[in-house]
């Protein structure tokens, strides 16, 4: 009887991860090899202290990065805009970072799931210069996504 009970629990649990990989959502995307997943937005608006970036996906898979300053209005025409960056995930808990480059500085537009602080903002801005160096950190809030 035990062994009728652990084998029908071993199908069970065959056919649930066979379902399990056959199913996983179209437009989400792995962490890395993780088993969580996370939807990536193809368009998200933040507002960082000095800036409002908006970042849209772009029909090759790449994304387009586009920055007003926090007061300007978004119908304006952007101060910034760079082409081509990329989406990284970074580690197995969904976190992910958008990567642009821009005569010789790094932006990293980095998403938060992953925080111990509810108080912690969901995105953050960090530029870096030629030499690696960090020139802006700011927390990011999403204004529309």
């Amino acid at each position: 009887m035990i062994k009728k009970i652990l084998l029908g629990a071993f199908c069970i649990a065959q056919f649930s991860l066979g379902y399990a990989n056959e199913s996983s959502p179209s437009g989400l995307i792995p962490g890395n090899g993780a088993e969580l997943y996370q939807k990536v937005p193809k368009s998200v608006i933040i507002k960082t202290k000095k800036f409002k970036i908006r970042i849209d996906q772009q029909p090759n898979g790449k994304y387009l990065y586009q920055s007003w300053p926090a007061t300007g209005k978004i119908t304006s025409k952007p101060s910034m805009i760079i082409s081509d960056g990329e989406m990284i995930p970074d580690g197995t808990g969904g976190n992910y970072y958008f990567e642009f480059n821009n005569n010789g500085y790094t932006y990293q537009v980095w998403r938060n799931y992953l925080t111990d602080s509810a108080k912690k903002a969901p995105y953050t801005l960090t530029v870096y210069n030629g030499n690696g160096n960090t020139i802006v950190n700011q927390a990011g809030y999403v204004i529309k996504n």
